[in-house]
């Protein structure tokens, strides 16, 4: 079975990229927990966030942004003690903001996934890469996306990362063509 040439063998990996990666997602809740993941993985590799997504959900009250928007200085400095966490004071802080701009967005838009699939007119964007140095590591989308989360005081929201985040949520493909995602992927989207 062909895969995508970035996958290492490496059992979390695999499945991430098999059963996830580029699949559209339009609960709030999930979408909420990738954007904060992306944003924990700046200057890591995925591999190191995705071995603690278990931890993370435990620690981040399940990615509930009603309770992370409450965090109190106190439980930030808990969460810095967590060896299950990426122990970054500014992605522990930065989720606590984020949980705050995305209350503001879900008041404003009715869901969060009404904003942010509107960078893509609510359906996937389909590439057809040959290779992965085709890949950009952002887009016009992932750029606009990136202003509008800022000047809505999101954290951690950079062009790089909002590309990667919509990559992981499914707003766009970018398995290669070889891959045998790329092919099954739109037929699971019917």
């Amino acid at each position: 079975m062909q895969r995508c040439s970035w996958i290492i063998e490496d059992e979390t990996y695999i499945a991430y990229h098999d059963r996830e990666w580029a699949v559209p997602v339009h609960s709030d809740n999930k979408l909420f927990e990738m954007l904060i993941l992306e944003g924990a993985q700046a200057g890591l590799s995925w591999l190191t966030v995705l071995k603690r997504r278990e931890s993370y959900r435990e620690a981040y009250e399940g990615f509930d942004p009603e309770k992370i928007a409450q965090w109190n200085q106190a439980k930030i400095e808990m969460l810095l003690q967590d060896p299950g966490i990426i122990r970054n004071r500014l992605k522990v802080e930065a989720a606590r903001t984020n949980a705050r701009a995305f209350l503001k967005v879900v008041e404003e838009f009715g869901s969060f996934n009404t904003f942010i699939w509107s960078f893509v007119n609510g359906k996937p964007i389909q590439n057809s890469w040959n290779t992965i140095k085709e890949i950009p590591a952002t887009t016009p989308e992932s750029d606009t996306m990136s202003k509008e989360l800022k000047k809505r005081g999101f954290k951690f929201v950079g062009p790089t990362i909002c590309y990667a985040f919509m990559q992981a949520v499914g707003m766009v493909n970018d398995h290669t063509v070889d891959c045998f995602r790329y092919k099954s992927l739109p037929q699971e989207l019917r």
